[in-house]
């Protein structure tokens, strides 16, 4: 039984082009790759076989090829071939046969580059495209909340490098550049052990950046918009100092963020040490962890199992979402710039929770339509309780990032949901989630 021909999924941006690539060449840095390469990889089964009899084989394969054929269009041969036993819930995990291919650099362009947290989501997308553009990647992670199925397609090859090692302790290598992003950043993570989350940003960052000033490497610390707590200033830019509760279940993230910003130009002032600081702002897309609590993620996984999507408080409070691609295009662009002050990377489209919850069981509906799938009732949107010290607002000024880096957010919400969607319909399909 072969499997229905598939359309693939059209993108656009929010000037209403495909989008087909991402990335761009900026400061002799040619970050571009096509987006089904990347597609490839973080849409990619966890397996392409599963163990059944003669046509039910078939049948589930067809089931399982058609939820990712939309985004691995021509790319099947780095696919993974491990085989999936459902009556013994067990899996059996082979290597990727091939490698995707990357590109072959020259020496004095090729970068040496330390990416810490780099199994985690973020990270994990950075390493994917810093890997396709040629250059050797050394992944650091003590795996808290970071897993090695984030990046164990790169595994073995020659350019990649991963290691368990908790930032807390000191590490040696030779580097070019070093992206620090080690720190769990949902907050039933980072409230889960504080104290542990605070000196990961304070002794992590000190470890980092003392190895930094001894290798003369490049710098990028990923801070956080919690730098500005509770903000009084809407939107947010980067000269404002912020409105945090020091002592309050959420410091030990913020507080730790803004502790670990002193440290790195406490090193750029002293040492010399060449620093960047980008200040992330709520950031989503495939590989986010489906239980880690954030909104984006809580809200698709309820609305596909058709359960009823929780809002926490009156709905009121309002955020600004940016897709995971636009985030690695701000980052690399901003560690291969001149720009050491620090800069706010985020999309300025706010949405309040209450609208954005809408807009997901939407865009659900939309997808599972498309699919023909049988929809029992449309799920409802409930309401709870509000948590301690959760923003009222949060959206980014960007014009820095605009001026400095000539970089703007090219991704709508809508579109980035809709992958996200897929993604994680996907995943459900071949039992993974």
């Amino acid at each position: 039984m072969s499997s229905p021909a598939v359309v693939p999924i059209r993108t656009l941006d929010k000037n209403g082009s495909e989008i087909t690539s991402v990335g761009f060449e900026r400061f002799g840095f040619d970050c571009e790759v096509p987006l089904d390469v990347l597609r490839s990889l973080y849409l990619r089964p966890h397996y392409v076989t599963t163990a059944t009899s003669g046509s039910e084989t078939e049948a589930v394969d067809a089931k399982e090829d058609n939820a990712h054929a939309r985004f691995t269009q021509g790319l099947a041969a780095y696919q993974s071939k491990s085989i999936y036993h459902p009556d013994t819930q067990s899996i059996s995990y082979t290597t990727l046969s091939r490698f995707p291919p990357v590109k072959l650099l020259p020496p004095s362009q090729r970068k040496r580059v330390l990416v810490t947290g780099g199994a985690g989501f973020v990270g994990s997308h950075l390493v994917d495209r810093l890997m396709i553009l040629g250059h050797e990647v050394t992944v650091l992670d003590n795996f808290f909340t970071g897993s090695k199925t984030t990046v164990s397609h790169w595994v073995g090859h020659p350019n990649f490098e991963m290691v368990r090692h908790d930032v807390v302790e000191p590490f040696m290598i030779e580097c070019d550049q070093i992206y620090h992003l080690a720190c769990p950043a949902s907050p039933p993570h980072y409230q889960f052990n504080a104290v542990k989350t605070i000196k990961t940003s304070f002794m992590g960052t000190l470890n980092m950046l003392g190895l930094a000033k001894r290798t003369k490497a490049r710098f990028l610390i990923t801070s956080t918009s919690e730098v500005y707590g509770d903000p009084e200033v809407h939107p947010q830019h980067e000269d404002y100092w912020g409105h945090v509760n020091p002592i309050g279940p959420r410091a030990c993230y913020d507080e730790g963020k803004r502790v670990a910003e002193t440290l790195t130009y406490g090193f750029h002032r002293q040492d010399g040490v060449d620093v960047r600081v980008a200040r992330i702002f709520n950031t989503y897309g495939p590989r986010m962890n489906p239980y880690d609590g954030r909104v984006v993620s809580n809200f698709i996984v309820q609305a596909l199992r058709g359960e009823d999507m929780t809002v926490y408080g009156d709905g009121k409070q309002t955020r600004s979402f940016q897709y995971i691609h636009d985030l690695i295009d701000g980052l690399i662009a901003l560690m291969n710039s001149d720009e050491t002050r620090p800069v706010n990377i985020g999309n300025g489209d706010e949405f309040t929770i209450g609208q954005f919850a809408e807009l997901v069981r939407e865009i659900v509906e939309k997808v599972q339509k498309e699919d023909g799938d049988v929809i029992p009732r449309r799920v409802n949107i409930v309401y709870k309780p509000m948590p301690t010290d959760d923003p009222q607002k949060r959206r980014p000024d960007t014009t820095r990032a605009k001026q400095t880096l000539d970089w703007q957010p090219r991704w709508t919400v809508r579109m980035g949901l809709e992958e996200m969607v897929r993604y994680y319909k996907a995943k459900m399909a071949e039992g993974s989630l």
